[in-house]
């Protein structure tokens, strides 16, 4: 998993409360149980005009221009900044899957779904929560001013606007130690990879009718 230290990039005012994940993903998309292939059809019902499906070339879909992702101020932005109850509706893993893959590091919201929030940080995407008065200020600026830029140190739990205001934000100790080390569960079980090799063989030694092939 990528490592999650300080994040700079352009943000995407997406404003609108109880943006559910059938929303972040439709369902009709979710038939493959890999981590890639999500970004092309994230928001997909407000992103085109068209009805979609899988398997579709995006290149020859109608795109709708009043969506943020569509419109040129907000291309290659990292961070997504969003309204109440993000992340609603199913458990579907799916949701941060395509918001990394189209590029979001980061999503900031007064609150989120208890399961998005989770699978988040699982997936190495980092999800803050600050105030209404604090978020509803950044969409403000953010429309302001095109390019508008926004830095989100973890380290330092701080959201630093283009002005040096910074707004703090709580991570947990343990979420955030695995955000700047790039681990995911795999990951942290492989750092006690010597120990489970060192377990193997032992019980190899005292139990070997266990590895005897059938």
């Amino acid at each position: 998993m990528q490592k999650y230290t300080v994040e700079q990039g352009i943000v995407t005012p997406l404003d609108r409360a109880n943006v559910d994940t059938d929303l972040i993903i439709p369902k009709q998309f979710l038939k493959s149980i890999k981590r890639t292939g999500f970004g092309d059809n994230l928001f997909d019902e407000l992103r085109y005009m068209d009805e979609g499906y899988l398997g579709q070339d995006i290149n020859k879909r109608p795109k709708n221009p009043d969506f943020v992702l569509n419109q040129p101020r907000y291309q290659g932005s990292t961070i997504l900044l969003a309204r109440t109850n993000f992340g609603c509706g199913s458990s579907r893993e799916h949701a941060p899957w395509a918001l990394s893959e189209y590029g979001f590091r980061t999503v900031i919201a007064p609150s989120f779904a208890d399961i998005f929030f989770n699978n988040s940080f699982k997936n190495g995407m980092l999800p803050v929560i600050l105030t209404e008065q604090e978020v509803d200020q950044l969409f403000k600026e953010c429309e302001a001013n095109e390019g508008y830029q926004l830095t989100v140190d973890l380290d330092a739990q701080e959201v630093r606007t283009p002005s040096g205001q910074a707004f703090k934000f709580e991570v947990d100790s343990f979420r955030k130690h695995c955000l700047l080390n790039g681990l995911d569960d795999i990951g942290l079980t492989l750092q006690a990879e010597d120990d489970i090799h060192a377990f193997e063989n032992q019980i190899k030694q005292t139990r070997p009718w266990i590895f005897k092939e059938l």
